[in-house]
């Protein structure tokens, strides 16, 4: 997971342009919306199983399961969309950007974005963790051992049961990354909220703090959210169209 460190927060520095990222950022690249109205823990509730802790932990089949739908993760195969390299572009604009992202494709940081920007809020699919010694490797050698026969591969130091480095259902955020995503709202000038339902506590509670902070909020979403009333603005236009002018209007002019 990505800790994004503080940076600036805490040390008098603003941070201009706070990005709260969900599902919808990312569709456009092929990666499916697992917890909206229509996504797949809705409608297939057998699936969630895979991925909530204490299923995971107390039955070797559904760990089985959960390393062949990671190997069929389109994660893996996806590419940022002009939304993710919009966000890019904006941080290297010099505009001072903080990415807090619900996803765990990695797709910001792949489009370019610095790692000590993004907070992963539910973690990173492309990693794997211990969960007894919680050591930390590759999900790519992980999936190579299952693809070479191991179907529920164990911890290479210890023999504990490996996970995902993502946050299961079950799981409580780490707290340190949570903590910085709230400086990060109170510290905003820009808060914009894109293809979020803002119903997934607590992330989502990270818009209203930045309103009362004195953020100007935006929201970008196909569908009304439950912040939508504290909005300062709310964009229901497709996010490969809405973010890129959004954001092309908030860089910091050159020089």
């Amino acid at each position: 997971m990505s800790s994004g460190g503080a940076g600036g927060e805490g040390r008098g520095r603003r941070v201009l342009v706070g990005i709260l990222s969900g599902a919808g950022i990312s569709t456009d690249s092929g990666i499916p919306d697992y917890r909206g109205p229509n996504g797949l823990w809705r409608r297939n509730p057998e699936a969630e199983k895979l991925v909530t802790y204490d299923a995971y932990m107390g039955d070797p089949e559904i760990r089985r399961r959960s390393w062949q739908m990671r190997r069929e993760s389109p994660a893996f195969r996806a590419k940022p969309n002009v939304a993710h390299e919009a966000v890019a572009r904006l941080e290297r604009s010099g505009t001072p950007v903080r990415v807090i992202t619900q996803n765990v494709d990695g797709l910001h940081q792949l489009a370019g974005v610095p790692e000590r920007k993004v907070l992963e809020l539910h973690g990173t699919v492309r990693a794997v963790t211990c969960t007894r010694c919680h050591a930390r490797s590759s999900m790519a050698d992980a999936l190579a051992r299952v693809t070479a026969g191991e179907p529920d591969p164990d911890c290479l130091v210890c023999g504990g049961i490996l996970k995902s480095a993502t946050v299961m259902f079950g799981e409580r955020l780490d707290p340190q990354v949570l903590g910085t995503a709230l400086g990060v709202a109170k510290a905003a000038e820009v808060f914009i909220a894109v293809g979020t339902t803002l119903q997934v506590q607590p992330a989502a509670s990270l818009a209203g703090v930045a309103a009362e902070h004195g953020a100007r909020l935006i929201i970008v979403n196909a569908e009304p959210t439950p912040y939508d009333p504290l909005a300062d603005e709310v964009i229901r236009e497709p996010i490969g169209t809405a973010l890129p002018r959004l954001l092309a209007g908030l860089a910091e002019p050159a020089g």
